[in-house]
């Protein structure tokens, strides 16, 4: 999969190169009328979307100040000059509506939308196509589109869902989060009736299966609150769809353990100067720890993040580590985040992936759906002893979702799950007073980003959060 993102068609770029971005046109390179007439063009469509992941937008930047610093995981730390003040502003809620970060997600999201949209759009037009995949390249952009849809709707909340290519002229409205949701349900169960459950040639791993539709599916029931859905769609993951947990939390991460058996759904990035590398080793690196480029010790875990941790847990070594930094000519300890770690040829180029979905979260999801059960508790517990941690049970301290939610904040540190979490658990002033009061105060929570001023700016019936 890697080599074939390579090879993707600039013609399949979309409006993310535009000021004016929430029109979502496409920009091509070529006459469109001469494109998406043969199979190989929608494979190479197809491509572009994925490779739309890699941006500084979603997965390389914007996702992980979002969904991760915007939490009680993660800070920018002492640094709040230049790029690291947009990180600030998220953590502390102290952003507006011209925040570059909130707005590149934005932009980056639809961006990937709207290519999406393209192929969905002209894919039946053409006749040639094998109906396998031409079903399979349907469920691969519906299952992208999705993705990106979900995002933003935890993110901003009140969103334009386009599902057709932007004709100029039309005009744009926004819906409400569970618009968007129940969408999704109906989008994400024809994805999944549409994709394999893997691939049989490894270049085709990394694209999108029916576990990860399924996965998407069962996130978004949740956030629904419609718990028996989703328990029978993880059911129907954990009995069908062939993953398993790795023995060693540690091989999760490193570029040569990609793809695994516990991996469901992931970035493919690619380095090589081509434009599709990681930032996320420079990113989050100490700056004396890489033998290429500057570590800048960004989306630096927490003290409480730290202190969540068991003793013993193993989790703790792979996911984080402490190193010392000069500040103002004194020297101080900072966390930093590991798994990410590699030896990127240039900086920001690595090669490492990042993992979306994983088969520890569809445990801990079942769990949650659920509801306090011994069964429940048997899930949760086949994680932690992975872990190398005791089991738990209702006798533990703790009500089950506290128990249940301290679970997934360590399982899953990092991975851009945890402000999806804490508002789906309803626990977000809880958890940041708690965490983080002493530069965050009751009045200054916000559940939703404020939309981006230019998108307010050329969509005058837009209603700001």
């Amino acid at each position: 999969m890697k080599k074939i993102i390579i090879v993707f068609l600039t013609i399949c770029l979309t409006s993310a190169c535009s000021e004016d971005f929430t029109d979502l046109a496409p920009i091509s390179n070529r006459n469109e009328a001469d494109f998406f007439n043969t199979a190989d063009d929608f494979v190479a469509s197809i491509n572009a979307s994925y490779a739309g992941l890699q941006a500084e937008g979603v997965y390389n930047r914007a996702y992980w100040a979002l969904f991760e610093m915007r939490s009680d995981n993660t800070d920018q730390g002492p640094d709040a000059t230049g790029l690291a003040r947009q990180y600030t502003e998220i953590n502390q809620f102290t952003e507006d509506p011209l925040n570059e970060q909130v707005d590149a997600a934005w932009s980056g999201s639809y961006g990937v939308i709207a290519n999406c949209n393209v192929i969905l759009s002209r894919i039946d037009n053409v006749a040639e196509i094998d109906e396998g995949l031409k079903n399979r390249i349907i469920g691969e952009a519906i299952f992208l589109r999705s993705l990106m849809y979900y995002h933003l709707a935890i993110a901003f909340g009140n969103i334009p869902l386009q599902l057709t290519p932007f004709v100029p002229g039309d005009g744009l409205t926004q819906v409400d989060a569970n618009t968007v949701y129940t969408q999704l349900v109906t989008d994400l169960t024809t994805a999944e009736a549409n994709l394999p459950i893997s691939y049989p040639t490894a270049e085709n791993r990394g694209r999108a299966t029916k576990g990860a539709a399924a996965t998407l599916l069962a996130k978004v029931h949740l956030t629904l609150g419609n718990n028996t859905e989703a328990a029978t769609v993880l059911r129907r993951i954990v009995n069908n769809y062939n993953y398993e947990l790795v023995p060693d939390y540690a091989d999760l991460w490193g570029i040569e353990n990609e793809n695994n058996v516990e991996s469901i759904f992931e970035v493919q990035f690619i380095s090589g100067g081509i434009g599709q590398g990681s930032f996320l080793t420079n990113e989050f690196s100490p700056s004396g720890d890489l033998q290429v480029g500057q570590g800048f010790g960004r989306n630096r875990p927490t003290v409480d993040m730290e202190n969540t941790y068991e003793e013993g847990d193993l989790r703790f070594e792979p996911s984080m580590g402490t190193s010392w930094i000069d500040i103002d000519g004194e020297e101080q300890e900072q966390n930093y985040v590991r798994k990410y770690e590699s030896s990127p040829p240039t900086e920001f180029d690595a090669d490492s992936n990042f993992i979306v979905f994983r088969y520890a979260d569809v445990l801990l999801m079942l769990a949650e759906a659920l509801g306090e059960s011994a069964e429940s508790y048997d899930l949760i517990n086949e994680v932690r002893n992975r872990a190398g941690l005791d089991d738990i049970d209702a006798s533990t301290p703790g009500s089950f979702q506290e128990k249940l939610l301290k679970e997934r904040k360590v399982e899953l540190a990092f991975e851009n799950h945890r402000w999806a979490d804490i508002k789906r658990f309803g626990v977000v002033n809880d958890r940041l007073l708690e965490a983080e009061g002493e530069v965050i105060t009751a009045g200054n929570i916000r559940n939703l980003f404020f939309i981006p001023q230019r998108e307010m700016d050329i969509n005058p019936n837009f209603v700001q959060n």
